[in-house]
């Protein structure tokens, strides 16, 4: 079979360019359609004209930030005063009082917070880290990581997943 001059440069580029900040930049650069909605109705039950009810979905993906001294010590949405060396952090429609696990998916660290707060995050992100949390991933210098978030406890109805 042959192959292309064209071909073959192409894959040689490929080959030399570093993938970790391909997937990087393309993570970082997606738009807000990367974020899927933490919440989405589902049939209580089988059958027609059944009662609807809103279940938790249990895994999300797009990207963390962190916030830290600029908010310490102000009321959160749940009421709750923030500390920004606590392991908690704001999304736009998790429960207050979910437990979500965080994993980076560049350094494969994990952390377990608590949803406290809520807010209009911007386009592509799926989570607001407390200071502390941000830290334990390794993520403070960068400001942003590409993350999973998995849903250990629901907030409204304390089960867990």
């Amino acid at each position: 079979m042959l192959v292309s001059g064209t071909c073959v440069a192409l894959l040689a580029a490929a080959l030399t360019f570093p993938v970790k900040s391909v997937l990087a930049d393309a993570l970082l650069s997606r738009p807000a359609a990367v974020s899927a909605p933490a919440l989405s109705p589902t049939p209580a039950m089988e059958g027609a004209g059944e009662a609807k009810k809103t279940v938790l979905d249990p895994m999300l993906k797009g990207i963390a930030s962190w916030y830290g001294p600029r908010f310490n010590g102000r009321l959160t949405a749940s009421g709750e005063r923030f500390d920004m060396y606590a392991m908690t952090a704001c999304h736009p429609t998790l429960p207050f009082g979910t437990v979500v696990r965080v994993k980076d998916m560049e350094n494969l660290r994990t952390v377990v917070v608590r949803i406290t707060d809520r807010g209009d995050l911007m386009p592509g992100r799926v989570i607001d880290l407390s200071y502390e949390a941000a830290t334990q991933l390794h993520m403070v210098h960068n400001g942003l990581a590409p993350v999973t978030i998995e849903v250990l406890k629901d907030g409204k109805s304390g089960t867990a997943n």
